[in-house]
């Protein structure tokens, strides 16, 4: 009897580069689905029991730095979150859980997400997996950290505008549910780079069509920024635009001066492929002659 491993190393050989039927793509879509939806729960269950209550004390602290004057104490002098309603308290542990879950979870996820894109690449593009997980897992952080400290400026922003006579005193399942949404959305958004070098590599958007459509790209994350920042403050605002800007023209600098260079080597080397025999042979003649020396 074949073992699965057999089987898979005959798979291999048979078919090099990975070539598969629309079925096997929707079977292969569903398995990845699975894996990635059972490191999600597997990382939620480790929030929800270890990690909810200091994750909790973190997130209420943006609300305690807001100045004395503009929210209620509660006794002692320190501050909570207000819960109106009995099922209020275990839903708010499930939202932290599964939001900390998805965090936990987005390396593997992201590698999920690659695995399932390389049937359709190139057989050197498929060695990007690893270093792709690794990327959009460091953006992610990366637009997390920047929502932590631009939250609490854009709380205190807002809190601010109702004046001295207007005291606030938040709901816990609103207020976590504005800071969770901000911080996946910062985390999200960061991807934006990922997405753009993804289109280069296929051939879909070249860096010239970047460039060309800057002053359009800048004008739409202005407006992207707008939507997805519910608080409307220029804080949060521009601390999305401009990483993004950034993002944008990056994407280009590496699309125009790493992946378009590589693809016009690729396409002379299919479309003169004895001009490059000679040089192959030559740098191992050469390489033989320095071994006998």
């Amino acid at each position: 009897m074949r073992t699965p491993t057999r089987r898979r190393l005959r798979r291999l050989r048979d078919n090099p580069e990975g070539e598969m039927s629309i079925l096997e793509h929707l079977a292969e879509l569903r398995d990845r689905l699975i894996r990635a939806c059972l490191a999600l729960v597997i990382t939620s269950i480790v929030a929800f029991t270890w990690l909810y209550e200091p994750l909790l004390r973190f997130v209420t602290q943006f609300y305690c730095d807001i100045p004395a004057k503009y929210r209620v104490a509660t006794a002692g002098g320190g501050c909570r979150l207000l819960a109106l309603g009995p099922l209020d308290p275990f839903g708010i542990r499930i939202k932290v859980a599964l939001t900390a879950g998805l965090v936990l979870a987005m390396p593997y996820i992201a590698y999920q997400l690659w695995r399932f894109i390389t049937p359709g690449l190139r057989r050197n593009e498929k060695r990007y997996a690893v270093p792709f997980a690794l990327a959009s897992t460091i953006l992610f952080a990366m637009g997390v950290t920047l929502a932590t400290y631009t939250i609490p400026r854009g709380i205190g922003f807002l809190v601010a505008l109702g004046g001295d006579n207007l005291t606030v005193f938040f709901q816990a399942d609103r207020y976590l549910r504005f800071v969770l949404f901000m911080g996946l959305a910062f985390g999200l958004t960061f991807e934006f780079p990922l997405v753009l070098i993804f289109l280069s590599m296929v051939g879909i958007l070249s860096s010239r069509t970047m460039l060309k459509a800057w002053r359009a790209a800048v004008a739409i994350i202005i407006v992207v920024a707008a939507v997805v920042t519910p608080t409307q403050d220029p804080i949060n605002l521009f601390a999305m635009a401009i990483p993004m800007w950034i993002f944008y023209f990056g994407a280009a600098a590496i699309a125009r001066f790493l992946i378009e260079p590589a693809r016009a080597r690729r396409r002379a080397q299919l479309e003169h492929p004895a001009s490059t025999a000679p040089s192959e042979a030559a740098s191992r003649s050469q390489a033989g002659a320095d071994r006998d020396r």
